[in-house]
């Protein structure tokens, strides 16, 4: 099924293609992807989810492409992802603002760098990229509930701290009243020890 609504989208592409050609619009004569959004993303182990890539095709004008075929290939082993359908390979078709997400995209648990393969094409013409991406198992749960723990803490020490400060300062019976001076000795400048 799947399979079948690919081969779908390629040739509703390719009619969509000539279509417009066929309304008096300028074939391309040069492809490029574009990375909207992905390269360089982090993403969660432990959640099992990555963030989608989003690219843009576009023509020698940097003009959105509508209608082309576009495929996002992950590595096989080692760190890396897979889509929705537990493959590592996604075909989809760019919309009229010429961009295609990788949907469904789900991080494995193996921690690492990898790259994700992309190719694009459309009346003849045909572009790559590569997109970086790395899983990491961040804690982020746990490294959230502690930070706030960590800040309860100081923050009630800190009270603490000022409230014995304040409570200490006043009503005492060995109060001289005179002020404390500090003055500045001879500077010296010495070598490290």
């Amino acid at each position: 099924m799947l399979k079948q609504n690919s081969i779908l989208r390629i040739y509703l592409s390719l009619f969509l293609s000539a279509l417009l050609c066929g309304q008096g619009t300028t074939a391309p004569t040069q492809l490029n992807i574009v990375i909207v959004e992905g390269d360089g993303v982090i993403n969660n182990v432990r959640q099992r989810v990555a963030r989608e890539p989003i690219v843009q095709v576009e023509d020698e004008n940097h003009k959105p492409v509508a209608g082309a075929v576009v495929t996002f290939l992950l590595p096989g082993n080692g760190p890396g992802a897979t889509f929705a359908n537990g493959v590592n390979t996604l075909t989809a078709v760019t919309g009229p603002d010429g961009r295609a997400t990788a949907r469904g995209l789900q991080a494995n648990n193996h921690k690492g760098q990898y790259q994700m393969r992309v190719t694009a094409s459309a009346g003849g013409l045909a572009a790559s990229a590569v997109i970086g991406m790395s899983n990491v198992a961040a804690a982020a749960a746990l490294s959230s509930t502690a930070i706030w723990a960590i800040v309860l803490i100081a923050g009630a020490a800190a009270a603490a701290g000022i409230a014995l400060g304040v409570n200490s300062g006043g009503g005492g019976s060995n109060q001289t009243g005179s002020p404390v001076t500090v003055t500045p000795g001879t500077p010296s400048v010495t070598p490290p020890r």
